[in-house]
């Protein structure tokens, strides 16, 4: 009777990770299509379809490298309604932002969903608290300090570089076309990063104990969970995405085809190299915010232009700021609630 309440909750663990993935695309879509938008490169509706497809394709790629960190490394011993607790815990944040239109990392509130149910099986004596990989929670929170320092330094480069290999031609319609070709492109760049590491926020707490329900092997069930994601992602980029693609195109700096390009394809290195680098180093890839990498990417752009800080608008910034501090205590407090009482009712872990 055990084993099939934990299958059937398996189901409802599937349905919670959708509505992860579905909140990941509403408030997440925003990072690959903000500047193609803000520049007037590609109309919204447009910059998700393309997001859509190439997210899609990163995520079966290579969402695989990020899934094994979330499903398996930070609490190894994980159950059923530990990853549901999780999923729940996140996803529940990211709606509440995604109404107000915030862009919260939706990295942050999957990792702190796992923390705080870890935290709950240590309070419910089900492992000790030296059973919480602490040493890889704080590489990821290294991780999120470094990416933003990392985009912000990468996108001010970038955009001197542009700088010096277009504004010294003469500014025809030409131009203006290949400039919008290369935006485009960068916007196709940063989707595929997307996918390869933030499908494993929605599905990655999944993948041991989908092996082990259904027996299948490691690989297909990445697969299988990364095509899961990547429908859940589709879906709330086309529902509820341009409420946080509005707040950062428009209300960061202003944006042209220069500074667009050099925002996205800062953002678009920054998470892969986070999502590929690590992984070859320690068999781990790291689930970096790509909200930090793109919004500090177009703080940089604003800065880079105007050559001073006046170039960003930082009361929107602030705000945004204020969501990031708020999410990791959040998530934590909500993954840890969340299973206490799921576990009291149910006794599943």
């Amino acid at each position: 009777m055990a084993a099939l309440n934990e299958v059937l909750l398996l189901f409802i663990a599937y349905a919670a990770s959708l509505f992860m993935a579905w909140n990941i695309g509403a408030n997440d879509a925003s990072n690959p299509t903000d500047t193609v938008v803000g520049a007037g490169a590609l109309s919204i509706n447009k910059a998700i379809i393309l997001f859509s497809i190439f997210a899609g394709i990163g995520a079966v790629m290579q969402g695989w490298m990020v899934m094994k960190t979330l499903g398996k490394g930070v609490v190894p011993s994980l159950g059923v309604a530990g990853a549901l607790s999780a999923v729940l815990a996140g996803g529940l944040w990211v709606l509440i932002a995604t109404l107000k239109g915030l862009p919260v990392s939706t990295s942050q509130s999957i990792t702190g969903g796992v923390i705080g149910t870890g935290l709950s099986y240590v309070a419910l004596g089900l492992i000790s608290i030296g059973d919480i990989r602490w040493s890889i929670v704080l590489t990821i929170i290294l991780s999120w300090l470094i990416s933003p320092a990392a985009s912000i330094a990468l996108s001010i480069l970038l955009y001197l570089l542009f700088e010096r290999i277009f504004l010294k031609r003469i500014y025809t319609e030409r131009v203006a076309k290949i400039l919008r070709m290369i935006l485009i492109a960068s916007l196709v760049f940063s989707a595929y990063s997307f996918g390869a590491n933030d499908v494993g926020n929605a599905t990655g707490v999944y993948v041991a104990i989908t092996s082990r329900y259904l027996g299948l092997p490691d690989v297909s069930t990445r697969m299988f969970l990364a095509l899961l994601g990547s429908i859940g992602i589709a879906l709330g980029a086309f529902t509820l995405g341009r409420r946080v693609i509005a707040t950062v195109a428009y209300k960061i700096t202003h944006l042209d085809l220069l500074t667009g390009m050099a925002a996205e394809y800062a953002n678009a290195l920054t998470v892969w190299l986070f999502t590929t680098v690590p992984y070859m180093l320690i068999g781990y890839g790291m689930p970096v915010s790509t909200t930090h990498a793109s919004v500090s990417a177009i703080i940089g752009v604003g800065i880079a232009r105007s050559r001073s800080f006046r170039g960003v608008r930082w009361k929107t910034v602030l705000l945004i700021i204020m969501s990031w501090l708020l999410t990791l205590p959040i998530t934590i407090a909500l993954g840890f609630t969340i299973h206490y009482i799921m576990y009291n009712l149910l006794f599943i872990q």
